[in-house]
């Protein structure tokens, strides 16, 4: 059995170790904010934070979380950074398709929790592991200067 604290509650999990966090969330928990994507930590489809750091749910063994604080999509607008941006992602209609968001709001809003006022470079950087197949780069990278202003 394992021991998590997801989005502020206790769960216990009878799982395998290596089973990915990603698969915990989704078909244990039954969490489906967090979206399957590549499945190799390529697309950022399946962030989640792990005591605030923006990780890739599919490539992290469940068994490596412990006792850390996981926040998923579900939770993360009760957070200051994470309210902000997802207000700032409706006032510039980020979302088209909105596969990718969950994973994309989660990065924006990990980068907001560490770096308040980021440069374009930081804002790159931050979200370069996120791939939106809609091309909505300039709208995400607006929404993420909007909410750091808010």
């Amino acid at each position: 059995m394992i021991e998590l604290s997801i989005n502020g509650q206790r769960h216990s999990v009878d799982v395998p170790e290596d089973m990915p966090l990603l698969w915990v969330l989704r078909d244990v928990v039954g969490m489906t904010g967090t979206k399957f994507g590549c499945g190799v930590a390529q697309c950022g489809a399946c962030t989640v934070h792990v005591d605030g750091e923006a990780v890739r749910s599919c490539v992290t063994p469940v068994s490596t979380v412990g006792t850390s604080a996981v926040t998923t999509i579900e939770a993360v607008g009760e957070t200051d950074a994470g309210r902000k941006v997802q207000a700032a992602w409706l006032d510039h209609q980020v979302v088209q398709c909105g596969y990718c968001q969950s994973g994309q709001i989660m990065s924006a809003s990990a980068l907001l929790s560490q770096n308040p006022a980021p440069d374009d470079a930081a804002i790159d950087e931050a979200m370069s592991g996120n791939i939106c197949r809609c091309g909505t780069y300039p709208r995400i990278r607006e929404a993420i200067k909007t909410a750091a202003r808010a």
